[in-house]
């Protein structure tokens, strides 16, 4: 899950930043386009109104990108590439590239069993089966 929380009127067009950082993150897992995984990792746009958020200089030109991955998914040089993707990402989609300079992205990881699909909380060994038979049906 990717949840981005600027003020409205940053992006020309929040759809398209959605897919693309969503797709972006299914790479950088690696995990294969199968349902499991293509309908269950997402985007939200969050729009703030104007002065409902600052820096402590009065600044409210920023991003915020919270990333809710499985625990162990991504070892340091996938959070590297994460990052670093996820703000060109942000940058682009507001036509201003100064932003990535102004853009945070947090990483946190869901412990093993509290990731939840579909009514149940996966462990990362039932993520992995359920991937397993989805693949085998291909």
């Amino acid at each position: 899950m990717i949840d981005v929380y600027a003020v409205a009127g940053t992006f020309r067009n929040p759809p398209a930043l959605t897919k693309a950082l969503a797709g972006a993150m299914m790479r950088w897992e690696r995990v294969p386009d199968i349902p499991l995984f293509s309908a269950n990792t997402a985007a939200f746009v969050h729009e703030l109104p104007p002065g409902s958020m600052s820096d402590a200089k009065g600044n409210e030109r920023h991003v915020r990108v919270n990333i809710l991955t499985p625990v162990g998914v991504l070892d340091r040089e996938k959070k590297l590439g994460v990052v670093k993707e996820m703000t060109e990402i942000v940058a682009e989609a507001a036509g201003d590239p100064s932003l990535a300079e102004r853009t945070w992205v947090l990483i946190d990881e869901a412990p093993d069993g509290g990731w939840g699909i579909a009514g149940h909380a996966y462990t990362n060994a039932e993520i992995g089966e359920a991937a397993r038979r989805e693949l085998g049906k291909k």
